[in-house]
Order: C-alpha cells, then sequence, then structure tokens
C-alpha cells in the first residue's frame, strides 16, 4: 500500500471524529484506532453528553443510554463501515460496537477481509 500504519491509524480517527460531529453534534473526546491483523478497532472517550451523564447514574437511563445509542449505532453502521473500506481499501465483513457508561467510552472493532496490518508499513 505504500503508506504507514500510523498515518492510517490517525485517518481513520479523524474520519470517525468528523462523522460524530455532523451526526450528532459532538465528538468524542479522544479517539484512537489500531489495526491489529485483519481487525480495525477503534476506542472513543468521552462519548456521553452532559444529559447521558445524569441519566446513566439511574438504572433506568443507564439502560436507555445503551438502547439509544444501540439504535444510533444500527442506523449508521452502513456509514461506519464505508469510512473503514474508503480508507483502508478493504471489504468490511462484520463490524461491533459496545459503549461503556460506566466509563464514557465506546468501542467499535471492524473485521476486514485480509491482514490489513501486514499490507502496511511500519
Amino acid at each position: 500500500m505504500g503508506f504507514s500504519k500510523k498515518k492510517l491509524e490517525a485517518d481513520i480517527s479523524a474520519a470517525f471524529i468528523k462523522f460524530q460531529r455532523e451526526l450528532i453534534g459532538r465528538g468524542p473526546q479522544e479517539t484512537k484506532t489500531y489495526i491489529v491483523q485483519d481487525m480495525v478497532i477503534t476506542r472513543f472517550k468521552g462519548v456521553l453528553t452532559t444529559e447521558e451523564k445524569h441519566l446513566v447514574n439511574h438504572d433506568t437511563g443507564r439502560r436507555l443510554v445503551k438502547k439509544m445509542r444501540q439504535v444510533l449505532r444500527e442506523m449508521y453502521s452502513h456509514e461506519f463501515e464505508k469510512i473503514v473500506e474508503n480508507l483502508t481499501h478493504c471489504k468490511v465483513l462484520s463490524s461491533h460496537s459496545d459503549i461503556s457508561t460506566k466509563m464514557g467510552e465506546r468501542i467499535e472493532v471492524f473485521i476486514v477481509d485480509k491482514d490489513l496490518e501486514k499490507s502496511l508499513e511500519v
């Protein structure tokens, strides 16, 4: 491919931040992407809005926040996968997501159709 792993990881993080800012009006406080073999793993820190931070202190609120974020992720999963495909030039075979309301973090894992890490310069 001719470009570095660090650059691709940074580009994926930047694209996700931009997309989320356009989607929900704010992005995460910190985003870091890791390419490990055939996986693209992105960790988002500081993802909860002020309202969500209040809600997660209550059981019903926590479930509500998780469900709302799950629905949003399902609605936009195709766009998330397209970002990965466009930047890596790999096909996304599957993707997984989870949010920790305790830590205010979200993780995205994309499984691609080849060992991407092997094809990149360190």
